[in-house]
Parts: structure tokens; sequence; C-alpha cells
């Protein structure tokens, strides 16, 4: 039997409690959905890589004009998506009229979702059916390698109906043995197609087991480090991805949490992988890029601005707006009338502990010219940097300032829902 087909998907319980109507792309009912995404980011269809289903709630196609709502479409078609789902009514009260003329023109399955229905209902049912299918043995092509660890790793991340049990059993069967006092650590792999720089990473932890499996955009890995491996675990992960990681690939770590916590904290440091993945691909780094060599972040280093853009950028844009304003006003006031590099110096200078020496180093300047930016942005905000009654909201500020400028460019960009 083929994959399960999107006139299947369309069957499953929680797709018709949201009581579709397809729009457009009758025709092509019947060609195979090879995963289910969910996905507020305009840019949506840079992430995929062909036979996906795309959920949104509409933020991306909010507030923008009717050529950049056709060109989201026919960048969908052309990555080979199966179909678009819109859900209507909260972000978008109707479905644009041109977003339904550009996917009748395309032959992509339109479609609209007039009940609420959590998208995680909608990708858990869909997603566990497609392996499923898989599994069954039945003629397949799967964009993944191992059926029973891909299974897994998709529950887990989307935090499926599971026990412990069940999840120790499975894990077996996947030959994912993490032994007493072992740290398991989530990671997502943004830009790979198969699984080696896992395994080179795994390779260089000595020791380390993992469950890995490619999806459709991304890999997905669960590390376990064993409990005799002193030293921060987080930081171990991430410089042997570093290392084993070509240039190009994003690479998130998620938080270290004990194999004995139970699945639901398995689950916890898959998803803030994922989470955190969003957010390096989404939003500008804060500090200056490798000039070669892959970015490796993890839950921690961005756990400020998951917060900054908890619920979207849509949902707290203003209010970022009026604390960048509050605390940079007379410093953004500067940099829009003189060629200047103000405020990304302030954060770096702040990130790290108001270190001359490695804010300089992090920046390639000297350290006479740092003091210089130093002297500079204290007179125009009329403050010492260093004042420990200020270096909350200050971090806050330009942190903010980093992310709505990166996802403001021409007010087209939708930040995808941070949870």
């Amino acid at each position: 039997m083929p994959a399960l087909t999107l006139r299947e998907v369309l069957l499953l319980d929680p797709v018709r409690a949201t009581e579709p109507e397809l729009l457009a792309g009758e025709a092509a009912l019947d060609r195979p959905v090879r995963w289910v995404h969910s996905s507020e980011v305009y840019e949506g269809a840079n992430f995929l890589d062909g036979g996906e289903l795309l959920l949104t709630n509409g933020f991306g196609l909010t507030d923008t004009d009717a050529e950049i709502r056709r060109r989201y479409v026919r960048e969908l078609a052309a990555r080979g998506a199966s179909g678009l789902a819109v859900e209507i009514g909260r972000s978008l009260p109707t479905m644009p009229p041109e977003v339904t003329d550009e996917a009748r023109r395309l032959g992509l399955p339109l479609l609209a979702l007039h009940r609420v229905v959590p998208f995680v209902r909608i990708t858990e049912a869909a997603n566990r059916a497609i392996v499923a299918r898989g599994l069954s043995g039945r003629s397949v092509v799967r964009p993944w390698g191992d059926d029973h660890t891909a299974a897994l790793l998709a529950d887990l991340a989307d935090r499926a109906a599971l026990n412990q049990p069940e999840v120790e059993a499975r894990s077996a069967l996947a030959g994912f043995h993490p032994g007493p006092g072992a740290r398991l650590i989530g990671v997502s792999v943004h830009g790979a197609r198969d699984v080696t720089a896992v395994d080179r990473a795994v390779r260089l932890l000595g020791g380390a087991s993992v469950l890995r499996a490619a999806f459709p955009g991304d890999v997905l890995a669960l590390l376990a480090l064993p409990g005799s491996v002193s030293g921060d675990p987080i930081r171990a992960v991430q410089e042997a991805f570093r290392t084993a990681a070509d240039p190009g690939l994003t690479v998130a770590v998620g938080h270290a949490v004990d194999t004995g916590s139970g699945w639901l904290r398995w689950s916890d440091t898959l998803r803030a992988a994922r989470t955190t993945l969003e957010l390096a691909l989404t939003v500008p780094a804060a500090e200056p890029a490798a000039p070669e060599g892959p970015l490796v972040t993890s839950a921690r280093a961005l756990a400020l601005e998951r917060e900054l853009t908890r619920g979207g950028v849509d949902a707290n844009r203003d209010r970022l707006a009026r604390l960048v304003q509050h605390a940079l006003g007379p410093l953004l006031a500067w940099e829009a009338a003189h060629p200047s590099d103000l405020v990304r110096t302030l954060e770096v200078h702040l990130r790290h502990g108001c270190s001359p020496t490695r804010t300089a180093a992090l920046l390639h300047i000297g350290r006479q010219s740092l003091y210089q930016r130093l002297e500079r942005i204290e007179s125009l905000l009329g403050l010492e940097i260093d004042d420990p009654d200020l270096l909350g909201e200050l971090l806050a500020a330009v942190c903010a300032h980093r992310v709505v400028r990166g996802m403001g460019v021409a007010s087209v960009r939708g930040l995808r829902t941070v949870a």
C-alpha cells in the first residue's frame, strides 16, 4: 500500500473535528503526505523538504499585502508541500482571496479549518498514522531511517499519550539503554539530511548512547551521557557538535535531565531543543558568528529570547517596542544618524559580565576602541553600564531590540509561536 495520502489524513478524527473545508487542489488529494508540521513563520517553506502538510493559524498571513500572500503559496508549492491548512477565526477571520486564487492556480490543496483544535493533536494523530503505515511493512518512501526510533522520538517531542514502561520498552527496542545516573539531552539539527553529524558527536563524547532519526527538515536526537562524565553536560554536547557538525548546520541543545526523572522530562528536553532551533533560525544571533563552522546554541543560551517571544512577536510587539524605546531611545536615535555598532556592543558586553577583554575579543576590536564605544553609550544613556540595578533592564532591552529588528523586516515576517 502506498504512503498515507492527504485524503486519508482528512479522515483522522482530530482533522475532522476542525470542520475542514477544501478550497483548492481537489485533484491532488491522493498525493502522499510524508509528515505534518505546524508553523507560524511567514517563510515556513524554507523548512520543508517536500511532501509535508503545513498547518498554520494565519499569523504569517496577517498584515501583509496580496502579492506577499501569493508568494507564500507559490513558495510552498515550489517546495513540494502536499497541502496547506489554515485555521480560520482567531488570527485570520477569513481566508484571503488571493491565497485561495493562487492555490487553485497551482493545484495546491488548501484547507480552511473552521473549528479550533490544538495542532499538537493533529500532528500527533497524523504523524503516528504515517509512522504506523511504515511500520506495517507496506511499501512507503520515508525520509527517516529506523522506524521504531523515529516513531518514539516523534511521540516524545509531540508529548503524545505515553507511559514510562512503554517509553522504556520502546527505547530498548531501538537499542537505547541509558544507565542509572545518566543525563539525557535533546538535540535538534537543521540543514542535515542524515544523522552523520549526530553520530560523530556521540563518538567524540565517548560512552554516550543515542536515539536519533532524520525527519523532513531536521534531525532529532536524544543523547544519554553517563553519570560518570564530569563537568557541564550541555557545554560538552555543544563542543562536540562544534567539532562534528558541518559548516552551515544549525544545532540546538535542550536541557539536561536525569534519566530516572520520567518520560515527561525526556519530552521536555526534546521540546526545548526544537523550540530553541526555531529561535536560532528566526532571531538574529546576539554575538558575531564564527566565520566558519556550524551555529551551535542551547536552550539556556536563548532563555531570554524565549521569554520575550512567548506567544509570538505579534502578541508582544508593542510591549517590546516600549521596552526598547524606554531603555535605549537616545542610543537608537544616535545610531540612526551616525553609522555605529553601539547596541550590539552593549549587548555583547552585558552578556559577558561586562568584561572588556572578552567583549573586545568577540567584537574583534581593540580595547581602546571598546572603551570609546562604552563611554559613548554611557554618555548617550546618562548612566553607568555596570550599575547592578540596570543590568537586567538593559540586557532585556537590547535582546528585545534584536528580536524585533530581526522579525520586523518589511513587517511581513511573522515569528512562529514559541510555547
